[in-house]
């Protein structure tokens, strides 16, 4: 019963918001939403061109690789499925190794399941198409758009991260919070909107969703 109330019953709430606010933005943004007028002329003023399918090129090929381009792609990759997961593990051992705390230990497996769970049911409910009509240099996932999964998990992860240094007082917490919480998760969005892998919106929806578990997790593993 305490994690049906916990967890499960909001889990469900945060599903029935996000497939709701999915499919409404779906419907009234249509496959070319005004959002993505904004991405088409960051990447216009970069030099980027809608290239053939998935494959996209700079204006002129002979000209190098342009600093966001360098700056998004690893970015992009570090926030992707299995990197996410490797790192989740990592730093459950790191936790527990510093820590020898069980409940602080998981905390960095649990906000990742109870994000991918949530952000699974929610992007089948809503079955957002991508971006079109951008520079995509690399081929998106089949799943919805809508919301961005790699930016819920940077911002879960990352912000469960910065709650267990605050926790345990840790030297530098006040520095390193801000920059776990919000500056490494939004670089990350940033990257997926620059790089044409998702709308403005379902970034913004993955954000909310990513605090909200580490909301979760923090209440229910870090705090009590």
């Amino acid at each position: 019963m305490p994690l049906l109330r916990a967890v499960v019953l909001p889990g469900l709430g945060a599903i029935a918001v996000l497939a709701t606010a999915g499919r409404a933005i779906r419907h009234l943004g249509g496959h070319d939403p005004r959002e993505d007028q904004a991405v088409r002329a960051l990447q216009d003023a970069f030099g980027h061109r809608p290239g053939e399918g998935e494959a996209a090129v700079p204006a002129d090929p002979a000209d190098p690789r342009e600093r966001i381009d360098r700056v998004t792609e690893p970015l992009s990759w570090y926030s992707g499925v299995p990197q996410t997961i490797a790192n989740g593990a990592i730093w459950c051992g790191i936790t527990w190794l510093l820590t020898r705390d069980r409940r602080a230990a998981v905390a960095p497996a649990v906000v990742l399941a109870l994000e991918t769970a949530c952000f699974v049911a929610s992007a089948g409910l809503v079955g957002r198409t991508r971006p079109e009509g951008v520079w995509r240099p690399e081929q998106p996932h089949a799943t919805s758009s809508f919301p961005s999964g790699h930016t819920a998990a940077a911002f879960a992860l990352h912000g469960t991260l910065a709650d267990l240094l605050d926790s345990r007082g840790t030297r530098g917490a006040r520095l390193l919070g801000p920059l776990l919480r919000y500056g490494i998760p939004g670089a990350i969005a940033f990257s997926r909107v620059y790089r044409g892998q998702h709308h403005i919106s379902d970034t913004v929806a993955g954000a909310m969703l990513g605090r909200w578990s580490a909301a979760v997790v923090r209440r229910e593993l870090i705090s009590s």
